[in-house]
């Protein structure tokens, strides 16, 4: 089994598994590897290194962390904390941003398995539920700002949630 970090065209990083490299390769040739968030098929293997094997027992360690010395208590560079001045300034922690992707790809997966897709037809249905004209139940669809707008102002809570072009098609 081969697993692999793959990012595509707009930067987002996800995980993908193969039987093989040759199996990726083929794959990725017929355009069936695709980003899970945008759908985009221009993916490629980026480098990655989440484990390494160091001497003294195979011990196995993330690439990030230095061996420490007995006694050594704390990293000599620790993180900028969130809260510091300097944190803006600083570029995002792949990992962290690679773990809010899948969260939210997650949530968007369950939203859709739990929901029915009504379409253009969403802020007719909505109304309907709200005036007691259709059974309330969980829905999802398309409405314009606009339309989201005129809904919130008749009291009824909506909101807008992109889906990503990979979530369109079948689940897996």
């Amino acid at each position: 089994m081969l697993v692999v970090d793959l990012s595509c065209a707009q930067g987002h990083r996800f995980e993908g598994w193969f039987a093989s490299s040759d199996d990726l390769a083929a794959q990725q040739a017929k355009g069936l590897v695709t980003c899970p968030v945008c759908g985009d098929a221009h993916v490629t293997r980026v480098p990655s290194a989440s484990h390494v094997v160091v001497q003294g027992g195979g011990e196995r360690r993330s690439a990030d962390q230095a061996p420490r010395q007995v006694g050594e208590s704390a990293p000599k560079n620790p993180p900028v904390p969130a809260s510091s001045p300097d944190a803006s300034s600083q570029a995002p922690d792949p990992e962290v941003v690679r773990q809010l992707q899948a969260m939210w790809l997650n949530t968007v997966r369950e939203i859709v398995q739990n929901t029915e897709d009504v379409g253009d037809s969403f802020p007719e249905e909505v109304r309907a539920m709200h005036h007691g004209d259709a059974p309330e139940r969980a829905v999802r669809g398309q409405a314009s700002p606009e339309e989201r707008q005129a809904l919130r102002d008749e009291g009824i809570e909506v909101i807008a949630l992109p889906m990503p072009e990979g979530i369109k098609g079948p689940l897996h």
